[in-house]
């Protein structure tokens, strides 16, 4: 999957500005750069120079350096994405006329998991990607975790 850079530096950048709960006018004000240039920014609709880059960066607080390390792990992490996901062995074909890459990846984490519950006490999970499109937003993970969970053994209590 190719992922372009201007993508993940935008998905970075919204993300920075939603969980510090800002908005995009609060940011394009601080940043002197217009409201529609930056929210094409962080669309990935537009390449942002290195001077832009820092001052966005400046208005939300994050260092650039933080970034562009974000940045680079995100792109290396899907560059290692295996299309199938984190699952050995054969793919079965999607049942009930299911397509999707995420509906198999489910599926086939599913069937994994309950390989898995063949064994007694405590299981392992797995996770199981399954990149849905091209961009670096339609790359979902879905939790395939199991754990048993057996009854104590009861214990006569005598309460005085």
């Amino acid at each position: 999957m190719t992922v372009l850079l201007r993508e993940a530096i935008g998905d970075r950048l919204r993300h920075a500005r939603t969980t510090r709960q800002r908005t995009l006018r609060d940011i394009s004000r601080v940043a002197r750069v217009s409201l529609g240039y930056l929210s094409e920014v962080e669309r990935g609709q537009k390449e942002a120079s290195s001077e832009l880059l820092a001052s966005i960066c400046e208005a939300l607080d994050l260092p650039l350096s933080d970034l562009l390390v974000s940045v680079a792990g995100d792109v290396s992490a899907l560059d290692s994405v295996d299309a199938v996901g984190a699952v050995d062995g054969p793919v079965e074909p999607a049942v009930d006329g299911a397509d999707t890459t995420a509906e198999r990846a489910v599926e086939v984490g599913e069937a994994h998991a309950s390989a898995a519950t063949d064994r007694e006490g405590f299981e392992g999970g797995s996770l199981v990607a399954g990149p849905v499109g091209d961009e670096l937003t339609d790359l979902q993970l879905s939790p395939v975790l199991r754990t048993t969970i057996h009854q104590p053994e009861a214990k006569a209590a005598l309460v005085a």
